[in-house]
């Protein structure tokens, strides 16, 4: 068999599978009053399911695209600012924003999320920009958003965890409590946006006291550093 033909097969092996996962979804809609936790639990299960299809998918469609020479040695794509951005800020910290909120989970990590920032890095790199690499680091996320932009306000039921995994092996050493600290911030916004900065964490009092003192500006990301 062809390798086309193997990887159409796994398409439509993966579409069916995601598709059977929503079989749990329907039976708990036949249910006057379902459970909330088994509710919640599945609607995690089935994102999951078709996440990790769609990333699966992306591989095979990129592996097989006419001139594209091979998933992971592709031309870089034109940046997407509906994805977002990657720079550099003064002292060497890296601002990554996300033109979106971090999705709600309680059960399982957002693959798509941690795909999306690992393809941001890459597309900043391909643009011949050095990454920065901690041994130590803050990570520091801030979401910027209106009361009617956001549905969930609990800062553990957000899929922050993504942020960390697409980092790991490769900004920082790994993810543990003592190489990376965690700050979680949020202030009122008419966008819906999300800023992640990394940055050593012997300079997290210099961050926080710029942070501070520009609180109220929503151009702190930009306007700060200009």
């Amino acid at each position: 068999m062809s390798s086309l033909r193997q990887d159409v097969a796994r398409i439509q092996e993966l579409t069916a599978d995601a598709f059977h996962q929503t079989g749990g979804l329907t039976v708990l809609s036949n249910i006057e009053q379902p459970d909330a936790e088994k509710l919640q639990r599945m609607l995690e299960q089935t994102t999951a399911q078709f996440e990790q299809a769609t990333l699966e998918l992306r591989r095979l469609c990129e592996k097989q695209a006419p001139g594209a020479g091979g998933y992971g040695i592709r031309p870089a794509a034109p940046r997407m600012e509906v994805d977002g951005y990657v720079e550099q800020f003064g002292y060497g910290w890296l601002h990554i924003q996300l033109n979106t909120l971090l999705p709600h989970c309680r059960y399982q990590t957002p693959e798509w999320l941690s795909d999306t920032i690992r393809r941001l890095l890459d597309e900043y790199e391909s643009g011949g920009s050095v990454l920065p690499h901690f041994n130590a680091a803050m990570l520091v996320i801030d979401e910027h958003c209106g009361i009617d932009g956001r549905h969930i306000f609990d800062q553990d039921n957000k899929g922050w965890k993504a942020v960390s995994n697409a980092i790991k092996g490769r900004l920082i050493p790994d993810d543990d409590q003592y190489t990376l600290s965690l700050a979680m911030l949020s202030q009122k916004s008419e966008l819906d946006v999300c800023h992640i900065t990394l940055l050593d964490q012997t300079d997290a009092a210099d961050f926080f006291a710029l942070h501070s003192g520009d609180y109220a500006r929503s151009d702190f990301y930009g306007g700060a550093w200009s």
